[in-house]
């Protein structure tokens, strides 16, 4: 007897789906394509030789070697959470040691969280567009989305009071240069969001991949920052995201969560469950090379893609043609783009593959009701500025002949 899978499946796997991006990351190995879609550092730009290190003097004796390649509890390796507490009180957050967990990358932070909080036909606000990774990781847990329009300051508060007169289980953002649309939310905005959900009795996810990218203006609060100054220091409502898959490595798999005690409580449970902890060994080589370089290594980032952010713009003034705009952020990885009227994301993609030997990915997968079918998301972390230039001529030229 043949089994017929999909019967056995459990109902929520209908709300899981492959991610746009993931498929369009095949396309980097190919040489020909000039690609602006998967939101990845450029790894010329990794520390390979201080990790190489790192790696070097875990084997330098077989009491290191058998300590980095045991079980660890699944909290995290303690001196990498000691650091991650310390990096948080440099940000205004005064977490205890058992207020951190450290995940294997800041997605299965994300996954974690919507396990914890969300039931089937739960409420999940979000932003209007938001991040991907995110609906990913939400939806198999079967809830319902309320999105909230954005302008240039983030949420419109009007939108979120809305959204949490029909009291949802969190609030999930990206503040600083979100993906995709690089919107940093502006310091009165975070803090009129923070009093908002605070009277309305709801949590945040802040999601902080990208907050140590910035390359114009001055550091802003993070969010959880702003909710610990109204807690004595300590964690509140927030639960804050961080992962060092931005400014180190991604391949290593090292996020954290830091929340109050009670959440992260809960969250270790899960984590023994799903992997009982994240690698030793990445942990330790991890924690070797942020306590060694990481303010240095985060300013030669900051250098190298600023200068990648401003030839995208500067492409962008030069080509584009007349009722297409877009985003000019002030950090992170990403520009978004509002194409003419009429004008689709997806069709445009595949005659931007098929034609310009170029990707990028199409706006709709960042909405929770799959609108903006008119926009794209192009990152210019990984591209080199002078094929920067080139991707943007040649999607330009897709919309309307460039004229002199």
């Amino acid at each position: 007897m043949t089994l017929e899978w999909g019967d056995l499946f459990a109902g929520r796997i209908a709300g899981m789906a492959a991610s746009e991006i993931r498929e369009l990351l095949k396309l980097i190995d190919r040489p020909e394509i000039i690609s602006f879609a998967g939101g990845i550092p450029d790894p010329d730009l990794f520390p390979s030789a201080a990790i190489a290190r790192a790696y070097e003097k875990v084997f330098q004796s077989n009491a290191g070697a058998g300590g980095a390649l045991q079980y660890t509890i699944s909290e995290g390796y303690t001196p990498l959470r000691e650091w991650i507490v310390a990096y948080m009180e440099r940000k205004g957050v005064r977490p205890d040691l058992d207020e951190v967990l450290v995940t294997s990358g800041s997605q299965q932070a994300l996954d974690f969280i919507g396990k914890l909080l969300i039931g089937p036909g739960d409420l999940v606000a979000v932003t209007k567009p938001t991040y991907l990774g995110a609906l990913q990781a939400f939806s198999p847990y079967e809830p319902r989305y309320v999105s909230i329009a954005m302008d240039e300051e983030g949420p419109v508060l009007a939108d979120l009071e809305a959204a949490l007169a029909q009291r949802p289980k969190f609030l999930y953002l990206v503040p600083d240069f979100q993906n995709p649309n690089g919107t940093t939310v502006s310091t009165a905005r975070r803090e009129a969001i923070v009093d908002l959900c605070a009277a309305a009795g709801i949590p945040i996810v802040e999601d902080a991949a990208y907050a140590e990218l910035r390359y114009d203006g001055e550091a802003l609060p993070s969010l959880a920052a702003i909710d610990a100054a109204r807690n004595g220091g300590r964690p509140g409502q927030v639960i804050h995201c961080g992962s060092f898959s931005k400014t180190m490595v991604p391949a290593l798999r090292v996020g954290w969560v830091s929340a109050a005690r009670e959440v992260v409580n809960r969250l270790v449970l899960m984590k023994q469950a799903a992997d009982l902890h994240t690698s030793t060994i990445n942990q330790i080589v991890m924690h070797d090379v942020v306590s060694q370089i990481f303010d240095s290594h985060v300013r030669r980032l900051r250098v190298a893609y600023k200068e990648r952010r401003d030839a995208m713009l500067a492409a962008l003034a030069e080509f584009m043609p007349a009722g297409v705009t877009w985003t000019r952020p002030q950090g992170g990885m990403f520009v978004w783009i509002e194409l003419q009227h009429g004008q689709c994301g997806v069709t445009l993609l595949e005659r931007a593959v098929r034609e310009a030997n170029v990707a990028f990915v199409p706006g709709a997968a960042f909405f929770a009701d799959r609108s903006g079918a008119n926009t794209i998301r192009l990152s210019f972390s990984a591209t080199k500025p002078e094929r920067i230039r080139e991707g943007v001529r040649r999607i330009a030229g897709l919309l309307e002949p460039v004229t002199a």
